[in-house]
């Protein structure tokens, strides 16, 4: 029997996934590889790192998408290099995977802007564990503020800094905000929860800077109205594990800093040898093939793909999905015989929630329409809804929304990280504050 042609996809994100399921009635062998063996719904993440979800409601195994279909196999193992002349990918274990198609969709990293201390003392939001590490470590600072009071001044333990004012921070910061004042004011009676400050830092003068202006100005009036403090031209510029330092010389002492400033391309992107653009995005035809490698394809936060005026794509869930869909039909057309076609990416709108009854959503497509307030918010939850993998998963969510939007409550404030409790360990020595040094970026 004539093997079939294998295609190799690279990352089960929202791109690798999608193109799986676009090819899986071609008469193709389609491998794909991930070092998780499930699918992360990232956009719920900050609600898994607030208690408002449990980790399993928000991922569905790979294995269980491709149950019933012959030709999609999955292995679980980390990408490190491809040897692009003998058509094979290399994994961390040594293992060679050979193929006639590759696509790489590994989605994004944390991107620091090479701010002093960041990395090691900020929580970054990329992954359900780094989701639940954060829920464990705002939690434990309430247990310690419950056990020393005088700790809330001193170290500024009640403190939440949130760096970057795009949807992501937007919606942390809303959901801090709703996890403090409705849930832990309840479960910690003697502590004056009215002094935990939720801050998040925008460099720009408007947070949610691509929206619509006025969705812009709803957005920060909203947040402020709820109690958070909106800081806008101010950058990050330098991280301790009991400070934030700001560039117009702001010390903030806290010990929970949430880095939701931006993305990069992964460290395979690096490891490639091809030409990168700004971000370490690689650089890709209009077709998003690479340079020199028409079997090579990249889509979704690495690839480098530009519109038709020449700007980069955003690295955004729809961009990678549209991609993949692409992507799919320019094999098929390799197989055929004929030319492939340049990437189209549709924008047909964007969201963010402020948290309960608050969003704002700008829709270009198939209508065009700006609102906010509750509609807003009804969109997105159905849209997240919808577009969740998995009914068990919708189910649960939809569930578990509705028990916390009436109850005022959130049933996930577990402290899983495995760590003993703080009375257990060794007494933290804290480090000396001294002037802070500017970097060459901020956050």
């Amino acid at each position: 029997m004539q093997q079939k042609p294998r295609v190799v996809i690279v990352g089960a994100g929202f791109g690798g996934l999608t193109l799986a399921r676009t090819l899986r009635k071609d008469p193709l062998d389609v491998v794909l590889i991930d070092r998780n063996n499930y699918h992360t719904f990232q956009p719920l993440l900050y609600q898994v790192a607030t208690a408002g979800l449990e980790p399993e409601e928000i991922a569905h195994a790979v294995r269980g998408v491709f149950q019933g279909h012959r030709n999609l196999h999955f292995r679980m193992a980390t990408v490190t290099g491809v040897d692009f002349p003998a058509r094979q990918v290399r994994t961390a274990s040594g293992t060679l995977i050979p193929y006639d198609f590759l696509v790489l969709a590994p989605g994004a990293a944390t991107n620091y802007f090479g701010v002093d201390g960041a990395e090691a003392h900020s929580f970054p939001l990329k992954g359900l564990h780094e989701a639940v590490i954060l829920r464990a470590h705002i939690i434990r600072q309430f247990e310690r503020a419950d056990r020393n009071p005088a700790l809330i001044d001193q170290e500024g333990l009640l403190n939440v800094v949130v760096t970057g004012g795009g949807p992501t921070g937007v919606e942390m910061a809303g959901a801090l905000l709703e996890l403090f004042q409705m849930v832990l004011r309840k479960d910690y009676p003697d502590l004056p929860i009215d002094r935990a400050r939720v801050i998040l830092i925008e460099m720009a003068d408007q947070v949610l800077a691509p929206f619509d202006d006025a969705l812009s100005r709803y957005a920060c009036r909203t947040l402020t109205r709820r109690g958070a403090e909106v800081w806008l031209g101010r950058q990050v510029v330098r991280v301790t594990a009991t400070a934030v330092h700001l560039s117009d010389g702001t010390v903030i002492p806290t010990r929970t800093l949430i880095w939701a400033a931006g993305v990069k391309a992964p460290p395979l992107a690096d490891a490639l040898g091809l030409e990168q653009a700004r971000g370490g995005r690689v650089v890709v035809e209009p077709d998003l093939s690479v340079p020199g490698h028409p079997e090579v394809f990249i889509l979704g936060d690495m690839a480098a793909s530009r519109d038709e005026h020449g700007r980069l794509h955003p690295q955004l869930a729809p961009v990678a999905i549209q991609g993949a869909r692409h992507v799919a039909e320019q094999i098929r057309r390799r197989l055929r015989g004929e030319a492939t076609q340049p990437f189209r990416y549709t924008d047909k709108g964007t969201m963010a929630t402020i948290g309960r009854n608050a969003a704002v959503a700008e829709i270009h497509k198939p209508v065009s329409f700006k609102t906010t307030g509750f509609l807003a918010w009804l969109m997105w939850l159905g849209l997240h809804l919808i577009m969740l993998i998995g009914f068990r998963n919708r189910l649960q969510v939809l569930v578990n929304w509705t028990w916390n939007y009436f109850t005022y409550d959130r049933s996930a404030r577990l402290i899983l990280d495995g760590r003993p409790p703080d009375d257990e360990e060794p007494p933290l020595t804290l480090e000396p504050e001294s002037t802070p040094g500017v970097a060459d970026h901020g956050a």
